[in-house]
């Protein structure tokens, strides 16, 4: 019994280092570059083993993509339930990482449709978390009798650091510091930062 514990540990464990290995590459190399051998290269195993357990490259991306989708909401779910969340949502969506991350995915995804599926169901299960957990402090904010809802702030406070990163790589960032002055008095106003 025992030895079969440990196996299936380390068959979680290589799993999870081609999954790894995989998002490494994507983020320093770019998608293009992602081949059995280069992840099984980036993941210290067999490429036949990387094929073993993702029968196609559109398997293993989207193996990626829903093991980071899973992360990032636990990750958020433990963000709205601090002090600010709002911030945390913010400083979530302005992570460049993330956001190089999430292009290489939608770049992607014209290639492997079906990857695009993948990304509109994690990013409507990150939003739905979200909103859910929002929609309960929203009072708190003295923003429930605006025209403000919780859906809308989450959507502007994702998507303007994301299209930030994307227009900072092709050379345009008129307007960016006023965008980001904007937003952070508005947390300002409603999450106020302690002393």
């Amino acid at each position: 019994m025992a030895a079969t514990g440990r196996s299936g540990s380390r068959r979680t464990t290589k799993r999870q280092a081609i999954l790894d290995g995989t998002e490494q590459i994507m983020l320093t190399e770019g998608y293009g570059t992602v081949t059995y051998r280069s992840v099984a290269t980036a993941a210290g195993v067999a490429p036949g083993l990387v094929q073993y357990y993702f029968p196609t490259l559109e398997d293993l991306f989207s193996a990626v993509l829903r093991g980071a989708t899973d992360r990032l909401i636990a990750d958020l779910t433990d963000a709205t339930n601090s002090e600010q969340p709002l911030r945390a949502v913010w400083a979530y969506a302005s992570n460049p990482t993330g956001s190089a991350l999430l292009l290489q995915f939608m770049a992607l995804a014209n290639q492997l449709p079906g990857l695009g599926t993948v990304i509109g169901e994690g990013g409507e299960r990150v939003r739905q978390t979200l909103v859910q957990a929002l929609s309960k402090k929203w009072a708190d904010y003295g923003l429930a009798d605006t025209d403000v809802t919780p859906a809308a702030l989450l959507f502007l406070l994702s998507a303007i650091p994301r299209m930030m990163h994307l227009e900072e790589s092709l050379g345009t960032v008129t307007g960016h510091t006023d965008t980001v002055a904007l937003v952070e008095r508005f947390l300002d106003r409603v999450e106020p930062r302690s002393s």
